[in-house]
């Protein structure tokens, strides 16, 4: 790993190196929403061939090549959603939090009865 990427440690770190990788290519002229989207939902697509066929016990003990191909693609994903924002201008972590509490709502916890 570069030593520049060392410093890789939260998402705004994350964002401003894919803008510096994308930039240094000139790929920021390919980076519409429509196409970081699109990408994004292919690189999900093959996160799920992983697990396509497997049983829900087999998923969870997957084979450290099979976990290391599944790393990748986690984060090929997560690399279009990140530039995906970015492009959109949206924080993905204050849209996360705003989402976990529009479905706090829309899902209540069930009341849980007083312990006796």
């Amino acid at each position: 790993m570069n030593a520049d990427h060392e410093s890789i440690h939260d998402l705004a770190s994350l964002r401003d190196a894919l803008r510096d990788f994308a930039a240094a290519r000139d790929w920021r002229q390919f980076h519409t929403p429509k196409n970081l989207a699109m990408a994004m939902i292919v690189e999900a697509a093959e996160l799920v061939e992983h697990f396509q066929w497997l049983t829900p016990e087999q998923s969870l003990a997957l084979a450290p090549d099979k976990l290391a191909e599944v790393r990748d693609e986690v984060a090929d994903t997560l690399i279009y959603l990140v530039e995906l924002a970015d492009a959109l201008g949206i924080d993905p972590i204050a849209a996360a939090r705003d989402k976990i509490v529009k479905n706090a709502l829309k899902y209540p916890a069930p009341a849980r009865s007083p312990s006796c």
